[in-house]
């Protein structure tokens, strides 16, 4: 058979799809997914486990010399005798809750088959399995915002639950006057930091912005070194004077922190627990999700706060 001839049949082949030949259109199994942000601090900070709604955690060292010269068989005088610095951190829980409804009929026709509730008796899968593994995703972003954002004056009721970290930490703040991310920020940042816990600089981390992280891997993207090039081209960690620099997705463009995560407190009384129902009058099935959250920082000594970053 020659090449005309082989042409002259594939020309066929395509024609016979055209018009009533056309295959449908080709449908995926399961939903495309709404990509959310992904905590940074939540998974970094300590975590502090709560058998009643409140908690102290006790402290205890020196903040001052203690040493004295010694005179021989001579006690030291009364003002010169020391006991430690005795304090506590108090840890007070909330409850915070979620309620998502599904249509018996949306569960029926959804494009991901399997079972409609796994808890309650029937197999697993389907669009209930997503459904839930979705709600604790974005669970665990919104408790990183009352975390990080949480104020007692905030209008949002959800915030005003409890102070979070930037309301907490004010001892050490760096005011950037509206400038450009830049080393000589970070520099300040550090200096504000009391000497005392700089002992470990790889422990203590800058907290900022997306954009300010962006901004700051530019200035070293614009280098003509082997670092620049791979602040352009990858993702790997990026430091500032000992320090590692990490983005968080949810906070402010004008504030950021430098602190040792295990400074940050999360206290959880009551894990996130998921509970399911259904109501037969109105056909929906009931998802609830709950937990009982705390928030402190232990040493808001040793947290400096950046703002008005540009």
């Amino acid at each position: 058979m020659d090449n005309l001839t082989l042409l002259q049949k594939a020309d066929i082949a395509l024609n016979d799809l055209v018009g009533h030949g056309e295959m449908n259109p080709e449908m995926t199994d399961t939903f495309i997914r709404t990509l959310i942000d992904s905590p940074t601090i939540l998974n970094s900070a300590r975590v502090v486990t709560m058998n009643a709604p409140t908690r102290k955690i006790n402290k205890i060292g020196f903040g001052s010399r203690i040493m004295n010269p010694a005179v021989s068989s001579t006690a030291l005088a009364d003002n010169k005798r020391v006991m430690p610095d005795l304090s506590q951190v108090q840890l007070t829980t909330r409850e915070a809750i979620a309620e998502v409804h599904l249509p018996y009929d949306v569960l029926e026709d959804n494009v991901e088959r399997g079972s409609i509730n796994a808890a309650m008796g029937e197999s697993g899968g389907g669009l209930m399995e997503t459904v839930v593994q979705l709600i604790a995703e974005r669970a665990a972003l919104d408790l990183e915002e009352l975390l990080l954002l949480g104020d007692l004056s905030s209008s949002d009721p959800y915030l005003a639950m409890m102070n979070g970290y930037l309301k907490l930490c004010n001892a050490h703040v760096v005011n950037a006057g509206g400038a450009t991310i830049s080393k000589d920020i970070f520099k300040a940042g550090v200096k504000a930091m009391p000497d005392k816990y700089l002992r470990n600089r790889a422990r203590l981390t800058h907290y900022v912005s997306v954009d300010n992280e962006t901004e700051y891997r530019d200035t070293y993207a614009n280098r003509q070194t082997a670092l620049g090039d791979s602040m352009l081209q990858g993702t790997g960690p990026i430091y500032a004077w000992g320090s590692q620099l990490q983005s968080v997705p949810l906070m402010p463009a004008a504030k950021g922190l430098y602190v040792d995560p295990l400074n940050l407190i999360f206290g959880i009384q009551r894990k996130v627990t998921i509970e399911f129902d259904k109501d037969i009058r109105a056909r929906v099935y009931i998802i609830v999700l709950t937990c009982r959250v705390a928030c402190a920082v232990e040493e808001t000594d040793a947290v400096v706060t950046y703002t008005n970053l540009g």
